[in-house]
């Protein structure tokens, strides 16, 4: 494409150019990918460092979580790299989520840490860091294995780059558990206690107003909570995966602006064949001046023996070097012939149907010229008429005859009104079938019009199995983790909710899934059931000390509540640099992300707390 672009600039000065095409398309994706993992990898990273510096306000916080991070990354990215497998546009957002949870693990037990040497300060180190993460490793390691779960669900999908993003981070997730669990302990052992401002963190007081809230105005926090779901509930029921490809780039860039012009000026974007075979009683074909290809009743030549001194005949029918074949398909009969012509006719009438090529095109040109309809021999003589060359470039594009085939191809308009891709292709099959009197398996649709209605139309298959999957498993793991199905049903009902606002919110916004979004809702589950691990987990062990659920609902957010702030807020802003990439996808799936991330939070800071209050699971 470089080269192509630097031939055009040469006429930039005599001519307005427009570049556009599926070359064009897949090279320039490939470049908005790498700028996306240029351009905000390093602002993600950037902003993961403004953030621990302004939560912690210590070097060590941020250089430690910082080294996880980059660690983790470097070593995925490596091992890829060298097994060949590459990232795709679906797994473009790969290295913002392998850094996001990676430092979501280093913020929990940073701030555990610090809690208990607020609380601690005179045991040594080794204690303190020792009691961290035993205090942290069950919590933490059943976050990642839900979370795995969540991304591993992803493969029940139909769509291959999906699958192969869900096995990427499940192995990107497992290594950052471990490097946390390297890296920060060890990190704290070499460096020793040092300052504790644990105390200047002014963060425990937002939390807190979670908590009061929902203690005082617990009805409305369920209220709001059925409302949310109601609404999410019908949001989803608008939800759909019809969407326009010139649409996935801003309109502003090269990319936008050459499909535009294909679209609206010169024929439409996107290609489809629509392949015609004979039907299968049709008549055998025929030499040109129309007799049997084969007389049972003729007799042989005597004289048509090969000439023994390698000569000639310069009157006899060289159908084997000719200028076209002897034979003569069904489709270039007059029946043939009148089926194109009605099909082409049909096509032509559709709006959303651009440019239309088939053999219909040189047939009314000679009908034109003749004056009336052509019949068989004429057919027949007007393509052994033709030359080799001429034959290759307006015959041979179109018509079979070994398979006894038609084609026809046409360009779909994508930017005028509403293209309905299902619709589309069934009115064109249902027309070949009731008008042209085809069976249904002679009429075949194919090209890239049906392989990306065939993407869009799994998306909706693939997002039920996903969610299905995502929900079933992490129950299992809730069950095995807090074996109490009262507490493991509390858990996941947040979590249920976020993804429901996330999708709703999609189909209220009339976001339709695509290639990158059917990814967020197991994101979103996956993410958000950390929260409640950590939360019933803290909640479980307060609760101890006095048995007080109000009490000890105060602690949670004062404690493991901080971490979850941090952690949400981190992924929400730093999720939102996505929205300034030129691939729109990108940008729904950002803004999208930190949408999952507030809904997550405010369940698990309201909600949560709310359930385990109301039914009481551990006891009175």
């Amino acid at each position: 494409m470089d080269e192509v672009r630097e031939k055009m600039a040469a006429f930039e000065d005599r001519a307005e150019l427009f570049l556009g095409g599926p070359s064009m398309i897949t090279a320039d994706m490939i470049d908005f990918i790498k700028s996306d993992l240029r351009i905000f990898g390093t602002g993600i990273v950037l902003f993961i460092i403004l953030t621990l510096a302004i939560i912690f306000r210590q070097i060590r916080w941020v250089v430690l979580p910082l080294l996880t991070c980059l660690l983790s990354v470097e070593i995925m990215l490596g091992y890829l790299s060298w097994i060949d497998w590459r990232l795709t546009v679906i797994s473009s957002n790969f290295v913002a989520l392998l850094l996001i949870i990676t430092l979501a693990l280093t913020i929990h037990l940073i701030v555990r840490y610090r809690e208990i040497l607020a609380e601690f300060p005179e045991r040594s180190q080794m204690e303190l860091v020792s009691e961290t993460v035993n205090y942290m490793a069950r919590p933490c390691l059943y976050t990642v294995l839900t979370t795995v779960v969540a991304f591993v669900s992803l493969v029940v999908s139909d769509i291959r780059p999906v699958i192969d993003f869900g096995w990427m981070m499940t192995m990107g997730i497992t290594l950052a558990l471990v490097l946390a669990f390297l890296v920060i302990p060890a990190g704290m052992m070499l460096l020793g206690k040092g300052h504790n401002n644990d105390s200047g963190d002014n963060s425990a007081a937002y939390t807190l107003y979670f908590s009061r809230f929902t203690e005082n105005h617990g009805g409305l926090v369920l209220g709001l909570a059925l409302l949310a779901a109601v609404i999410s509930g019908w949001g989803i029921s608008q939800l759909q995966v019809e969407n326009r490809f010139i649409d996935y780039f801003r309109s502003d860039t090269e990319i936008h602006q050459g499909l535009s012009v294909i679209d609206e000026k010169l024929g439409g974007t996107t290609p489809l064949d629509i392949i015609l075979d004979a039907p299968k009683a049709a008549p055998p074909a025929t030499s040109g001046n129309g007799a049997d290809d084969e007389d049972p009743f003729a007799e042989a030549d005597p004289f048509a023996e090969e000439d023994p001194f390698g000569e000639t005949d310069p009157f006899a029918d060289d159908s084997s070097s000719g200028n076209q074949a002897a034979t003569t398909s069904y489709w270039f009969t007059g029946v043939g012939i009148q089926k194109i012509n009605k099909l082409h006719d049909y096509l032509e009438s559709l709006p959303e149907v651009g440019k239309v090529n088939s053999l219909a095109m040189i047939t009314d040109v000679a009908e034109d010229l003749m004056g009336h309809r052509l019949n068989d021999l004429e057919l027949a003589f007007l393509r052994n008429s033709l030359s080799r060359d001429n034959a290759e470039f307006l015959v041979d594009p179109y018509i079979d005859d070994e398979l006894s085939q038609a084609r026809i191809t046409l360009r779909i308009r994508e930017t005028g009104g509403e293209l309905k891709r299902p619709e589309l292709l069934e009115n064109i099959r249902q027309f070949a079938v009731n008008e042209l009197g085809l069976q249904e398996d002679q009429v075949h649709l194919t090209s890239l019009l049906v392989l990306y209605n065939n993407m869009l139309q799994s998306l909706f298959r693939s997002q039920i199995l996903t969610l299905g999957a995502v929900f079933i498993g992490i129950m299992g793991m809730f069950l095995v983790l807090f074996r109490s199905l009262s507490i493991s049903l509390i858990a996941i009902l947040p979590n249920m909710l976020a993804a429901t606002v996330v999708l709703g919110g999609m189909g209220l916004a009339r976001i339709p899934l695509d290639m990158m979004t059917i990814t967020i809702a197991a994101i979103t589950v996956g993410i958000g059931v950390d929260h409640a691990i950590h939360y019933i987990t803290r909640f479980r062990r307060e609760f101890a000390v006095d048995r007080d659920y109000i009490a000890t609902m105060h602690r949670a957010h004062a404690s493991i509540g901080r971490a979850l702030f941090y952690t949400a807020i981190t992924i929400i802003i730093g999720f939102s640099i996505l929205a300034l990439s030129n691939f729109i996808p990108s940008v729904y799936f950002g803004l999208l992300t930190g949408l999952a991330m507030l809904a997550a939070l405010l369940g698990s800071m309201t909600l949560l707390p709310k359930l385990i209050l109301t039914f009481k699971p551990f006891g009175k």
